[in-house]
């Protein structure tokens, strides 16, 4: 498929149908219930197209007319902007940047534990554990707001459920302790955005 992008009259996202960077902006494209082509293709097999589009060769990758956009977040933001109505980020300036401020914190302190695990070997064994202890010591953050430090769905939520989706296929079992994890999990889980936004290989993550 010939990819160009002043050519493309429909927004389309090329995703990788297993990652939770795509997965969470298939979120976002769900929850703003956003017209989109969703191009599902193998992250070690890219079209020349994609790696033309985008100089990482890296997914997703949005491409909204004259606009190519890679890094998951960017995306994010952009999307939210774009496309405003429900907002997923806050509208005062102090509680826009708290929440940006936790994406960075969860893809610094989660994602990285999360993308060594992926990765395999001995590194993989502690940063498993590492995942595990964070969690947990979170706890108490997600019991406090039906939503992370938020009674308002945010990007936030839709950074950190396709993480907790994964934990199985991560092999990080959360203790007692973590009941609030998995129970903020649960109410994300359920969330229509989250089940429109899965693809069949990570339903069978959980199944």
């Amino acid at each position: 498929m010939a990819v160009v992008a002043n050519k493309r009259s429909v927004m389309t996202m090329f995703s990788d149908p297993r990652s939770p960077y795509s997965h969470r902006v298939r979120m976002v494209l769900a929850e703003k219930s956003i017209t989109v082509e969703i191009v599902d293709m193998d992250p070690t097999d890219l079209s020349g197209d994609i790696m033309d589009l985008n100089p990482y060769g890296t997914l997703p990758t949005l491409v909204d007319r004259d606009l190519v956009l890679f890094e998951s977040r960017i995306i994010m933001e952009y999307l939210d902007e774009r496309f405003p109505h429900p907002p997923l980020l806050p509208v005062d300036p102090v509680s826009r940047a708290t929440s940006r401020l936790f994406m960075h914190r969860v893809d610094q302190d989660w994602y990285s534990l999360m993308d060594q695990i992926f990765k395999g070997g001995k590194p993989a064994t502690k940063a498993r554990k590492e995942l595990r202890e964070a969690l947990t010591a979170s706890a108490p953050i997600f019991a406090a707001k039906p939503f992370f430090m938020s009674t308002e769905f945010t990007l936030v939520d839709c950074s950190i459920a396709p993480l907790l989706w994964r934990l199985p296929t991560l092999g990080v079992e959360l203790p007692s302790q973590a009941k609030a994890v998995e129970e903020y999990g649960k109410r994300m889980f359920e969330r229509t955005s989250f089940q429109e936004g899965l693809t069949e290989s990570e339903r069978d993550m959980r199944d």
